[in-house]
């Protein structure tokens, strides 16, 4: 999921720092200084998650956890994975810090997008079922969503990437249905010992 440095062209650079700072922005300003623990643990665990590397065929694959992000933290999400990506770009060269901007944006905008979707459905779930499913659909969705982008941001910096669009695409399969089932876990599992972390107000969808 991380794209490095000199492989997007400067249009694209550019267009994604923008849009990294406005919601970096934007997540800072409706985020409430109670909730900053909050933030720093789940930028923690994806920082902890996405080093991890596993083989699949022809690529190697990792956990994101943005879905999850995103259910939990709302826009915070933003800041939260800004800080995860920059400190992964600077100690251990995973994306870069030109691209950085790029990589915030299309992991970021999918868990944005899957708290409005799915956000309300599993806090108010009441069966575990449900909150599983609810948990399985963001956590799959924003697997979906950041590889669409990441696929928009290649192909808008060349067409020669389109074959590796295509493996992108396979290798990511399994990475879908493996978050969406570790997220669905982790919900059920909230919404039994930590309810409040869902159901707290959350400042974005003010």
């Amino acid at each position: 999921m991380h794209i490095a440095d000199g492989v997007l062209s400067a249009p694209v650079l550019i267009t994604g720092i923008a849009l990294s700072i406005a919601g970096v922005g934007y997540g800072l300003q409706r985020l409430d200084y109670e909730r900053i623990p909050q933030v720093a643990v789940l930028s923690s665990a994806f920082f902890v998650a996405s080093l991890i590397h596993l083989p699949i065929g022809f690529s190697n694959i990792h956990l994101i956890l943005n879905g999850l992000l995103g259910l939990i933290l709302g826009w915070a999400a933003f800041p939260a994975l800004a800080i995860a990506l920059f400190l992964q770009a600077i100690l251990f060269g995973f994306g870069g810090i030109s691209s950085l901007g790029v990589n915030v944006f299309n992991m970021a905008l999918p868990a944005i997008l899957c708290f409005y979707l799915c956000h309300h459905a599993a806090r108010r779930a009441q069966h575990e079922s449900l909150q599983f499913l609810y948990g399985f659909l963001a956590g799959s969705l924003a697997i979906i969503f950041s590889t669409c982008l990441i696929a928009l941001s290649l192909f808008l910096s060349g067409e020669g990437f389109i074959r590796l669009i295509q493996l992108m695409f396979l290798a990511h399969i399994p990475v879908m249905i493996v978050e969406g089932i570790i997220t669905g876990f982790i919900i059920v599992f909230l919404q039994q010992v930590r309810p409040e972390l869902l159901a707290a107000p959350v400042p974005s969808c003010d």
